[in-house]
């Protein structure tokens, strides 16, 4: 029962709806359903920094809350950071190179007109990404295609590792 009652409240407080204090826990798993209101495809030029074109897209857009699709290009510099440790809190390993590399993914969220991306990355022995920074520079170009949510549902906190149940 209680377990039902941490759930409810956590839906309502996802929803914008009263009656539920943001700092309580959430239950284990949280979900909110949105429908895609229509898709945003982004171009970056050569050049460009990959975070920042996100970021301008996102504004220029009036974009609140979003999930990233896909992507693809090429960099000439990327900046990264990855977990290190596996208790919390996290420790993040940073890495920041010049390199031509494949760009052959971009995911994550908007949320809250926040973007929470990651990337991968290939050259012809290797992929890997991380989280990505500013400081990652376009080379031949980058498209990224967002899927734009519905702007009421309240995505603040979906990335924050603090939140989490008590004693977890």
């Amino acid at each position: 029962m209680k377990r039902a009652l941490c759930w409810a409240a956590s839906i309502l407080a996802l929803a914008g709806l009263p009656g539920f204090a943001a700092d309580q826990s959430p239950p284990d798993v949280v979900t909110v359903t949105s429908e895609i209101k229509r898709v945003v495809l982004v171009r970056m030029k050569y050049n460009s920094d990959l975070l920042d074109g996100l970021q301008q897209a996102v504004k220029n857009e009036k974009i609140k809350n979003a999930v990233i699709l896909s992507g693809v290009g090429s960099v000439t510099r990327y900046h990264v950071h990855a977990v290190s440790n596996t208790t919390l809190p996290a420790k993040l390993a940073y890495t920041e190179r010049a390199a031509p590399m494949d760009l052959i993914a971009v995911n994550g969220y908007v949320l809250g007109g926040r973007i929470h991306a990651h990337i991968t990355m290939t050259d012809d022995q290797k992929a890997f990404g991380g989280h990505v920074h500013e400081g990652t520079t376009v080379f031949t170009f980058a498209i990224v295609t967002l899927g734009v949510l519905d702007d009421n549902a309240d995505l603040s906190r979906f990335d924050d590792s603090g939140w989490r149940l008590a004693g977890r």
